[in-house]
């Protein structure tokens, strides 16, 4: 029996034209396992899986049919409605990777007491990370009533947590300062606290936002300080190390322009400012090339360091006390249905979101 679900799309050299298409979904055949996509989260670093989409690859986890068009990856859960696998029953819930949509049909391989990963031949050469399925029932980090802070915060608290082992790997590049740009970014502020909580005395963070969210970024009590766009004179002397959340073209060029040979470190991590991001002409800039960071490269390398088991207990010991510390400031907004994704994505798309909310949907 085919069940009807729905798609959001945009397009993929056009982020602001969107569309919600209508497909059905077939009973799972035998490998296969029909998931009903029950809620994801949207931020900036969705919009950042839009911008790179053909640099990185986030199109092709969920390809639509007409190649115009593509599905934006996000986080979220599911419940499995129908299965024709062993170790995946109807009812389990699962966190993970979804498209913007109803429903998911996967290929569940490796299938574990607390997991299974994606088996699609189409996800094979993709970054395993984000092929892989948590089972709630056995995932140490889940709490019913943590669910929104998981969909919201995990990717990028995880993203957060491997940028500041990266950096402290590094000795900071022998900097005393970490600038953060777009410090109202979820993936900013995890990132700030994880800095805040462990390297207090070793690196100021400073944190670069727009005069909107100056307060807010004050507020947080994880910056040291902040520094709005439009006042460069304010910036900290150098070295720093600059971790580029905007993606902004003329921003990082004025922050290169700035430094010169006082940065010691450029490290490109989002496109918050997804309108006028610039992802190359970088050789031009003074001082370090920025470079791409890709948390599954230091996902791997720890891997190899610390081994699985290590990663997943220091994640959780940084994680709790994250979430209480961010349920302080952070309102959960909740929307349903085509018109309330299509306003949320668009909301998001044109700055119009409100740092202190998390944005909750589902089809």
């Amino acid at each position: 029996m085919e069940i009807q679900s729905q798609a959001f799309e945009v397009r993929r050299y056009k982020l602001a034209d969107t569309r919600i298409v209508s497909e059905a979904m077939a009973t799972p055949e035998r490998g296969e396992a029909l998931l009903r996509i029950d809620a994801f989260a949207l931020t900036a670093n969705n919009i950042t899986y839009g911008v790179t989409g053909d640099m990185i690859g986030y199109w092709q986890f969920f390809p639509a049919a007409d190649t115009d068009w593509g599905r934006i990856p996000v986080w979220g859960f599911a419940d499995v409605v129908s299965s024709d696998v062993d170790g995946v029953a109807e009812g389990d819930r699962f966190y993970g990777y979804f498209p913007m949509a109803g429903h998911l049909l996967v290929q569940p391989a490796a299938v574990g007491d607390r997991s299974f990963t994606d088996g699609a031949a189409h996800r094979a050469e993709l970054p395993a990370v984000y092929n892989q399925y948590q089972r709630c029932a056995a995932d140490p980090l889940y709490r019913p009533e943590h669910e929104a802070m998981l969909m919201l915060f995990r990717p990028l608290f995880t993203t957060g947590f491997f940028i500041d082992d990266f950096l402290a790997d590094n000795d900071f590049f022998g900097a005393g300062t970490v600038l953060l740009s777009s410090a109202s970014s979820k993936t900013a502020v995890a990132l700030a606290w994880l800095l805040h909580r462990a390297r207090k005395g070793q690196v100021r963070v400073v944190g670069l936002t727009s005069p909107g969210n100056k307060r807010f970024v004050e507020s947080l009590g994880c910056y040291d300080t902040a520094v709005t766009y439009d006042e460069p004179d304010a910036l900290p002397k150098g070295p720093v190390v600059y971790v580029d959340m905007a993606g902004n073209g003329d921003l990082r060029a004025s922050v290169h322009g700035h430094y010169a040979d006082k940065l010691a470190y450029s490290c490109s991590v989002g496109v918050t400012h997804w309108e006028s991001a610039a992802l190359g002409g970088n050789d031009k800039l003074p001082g370090p090339k920025p470079e791409l960071f890709f948390a599954p490269t230091q996902v791997a390398k720890r891997n190899k360091d610390w081994g699985p088991a290590v990663i997943a207990e220091r994640l959780a010991g940084a994680w709790t006390p994250f979430v209480d510390a961010a349920s302080g400031w952070l309102a959960v907004r909740r929307e349903h249905g085509p018109g309330g994704v299509s306003g949320a994505y668009r909301s998001l798309l044109e700055n119009r979101a409100n740092p202190a909310e998390g944005l909750i949907l589902s089809l």
